[in-house]
């Protein structure tokens, strides 16, 4: 994608059609004793000559894929982004020139960008945690359960196709543990103090995680793909009882633990609005799932690494913060399932009330 005839038509277009021609030169070779042995990318040095006669020297950067947080194209865009955004206001540090991208055709410039957007295809059906309010004011029905076997069937295909990348996998469970969107992120975003869970839980909470962070590293060989964010609010339920998914999240691949936590939490979180507990229809629901899920994929081993997607998912529909309107009670057995479940090195789920005690 870089040849002489992409770049001149590159910078052609950063430069207003002014330039005469360009020569492209070899960076970044080292000398000298010690030499570093890892790096993110090889530059390229280009001359541009104007057609005015001014000459500018400009290096072309990119980076290459690796297991510091830089496997996808979007993870080292963010971070050239920020060099181009902010390079500039520096104090003696090199001034950027240009943002551009690789497309299918060849390479291209992106000018003065401010922010991004997404353009979907819309679809028509009604948010599925619609249904699950008319489920919690009384109305069950049979096709209910239905739908909860086709959310696991989903989740079960998807899950089939599998990956091999123990660095890739060591990452999800390091952003599930301390990323800012996940459990460290989230804690931050509660009200400091917060009367329902003290400093001293969540500390007790966090130094759980990290033991369970490496347990989580031995299992690597689980990473498959995923959607990453399958929560109630995500699925658009069509007339005809089929669905949508939107807003996929956190990357292509993961732990199918991560889909399951995040769907079968909200059939928690749900049945504590009538008690305690998990009773009633959406216990049938949370039943329902569990067991058809297993039953396609026999992913018994899932329920030993599952404990720390609940929590997530747990701390996010308890923080007052995305949900507020939640009573006490439910908050407080959201809390107690958080901290019973890392108590248990595989995840009863079959006896899930047990982790409501407290």
């Amino acid at each position: 994608m870089f040849s002489s005839d992409n770049l001149f038509n590159f910078f052609n277009q950063i430069f207003k059609g002014q330039i005469a021609a360009i020569d492209l030169g070899e960076f970044g070779k080292q000398d000298g004793e010690v030499v570093k042995d890892f790096g993110y990318g090889r530059p390229i040095t280009v001359s541009v000559e104007l057609k005015s006669g001014e000459v500018k020297d400009v290096v072309v950067s990119f980076m290459r894929g690796d297991e510091y947080g830089h496997q996808y194209y979007w993870d080292r865009a963010r971070i050239l982004m920020f060099q181009y955004e902010t390079g500039g206001r520096l104090k003696k540090h090199v001034r950027p020139v240009a943002l551009g991208y690789v497309s299918d055709t060849g390479i291209e410039p992106i000018n003065g960008p401010k922010e991004f957007f997404i353009v979907n295809e819309r679809v028509k059906g009604e948010d599925y945690y619609l249904s699950l309010d008319r489920i919690k004011k009384g109305d069950f029905k049979t096709q209910d359960l239905e739908f909860v076997k086709k959310l696991a069937a989903y989740l079960a295909e998807i899950h089939s196709q599998k990956a091999q990348d123990r660095d890739l996998y060591i990452r999800r469970i390091r952003n599930l543990i301390g990323d800012c969107e996940c459990i460290f992120g989230i804690i931050d975003g509660y009200p400091y103090p917060y009367d329902l869970f003290s400093e001293d839980k969540f500390i007790q909470l966090e130094k759980e995680l990290i033991s369970w962070r490496w347990k989580l590293k031995k299992y690597d060989h689980r990473l498959c793909v995923v959607h990453g964010d399958f929560h109630p609010w995500n699925v658009l339920v069509t007339k005809d009882n089929d669905f949508w998914v939107l807003d996929r999240s956190r990357g292509e691949f993961g732990d199918g633990a991560d889909d399951v936590a995040t769907m079968a939490c909200n059939y928690i979180l749900y049945g504590l609005y009538d008690k305690p507990m998990i009773t009633g229809p959406f216990n049938d629901m949370y039943m329902t799932f569990f067991e058809e899920y297993l039953s396609r994929t026999n992913d018994t081993e899932m329920l030993e690494v599952i404990a720390p997607f609940f929590v997530f998912r747990a701390l996010v529909i308890a923080s007052p913060i995305w949900y507020p309107n939640h009573p006490i009670e439910v908050r407080q057995g959201l809390f107690r399932f958080m901290v019973n479940i890392l108590k248990d090195h595989r995840f009863d789920y079959k006896n899930v009330n047990k982790y409501m005690q407290g």
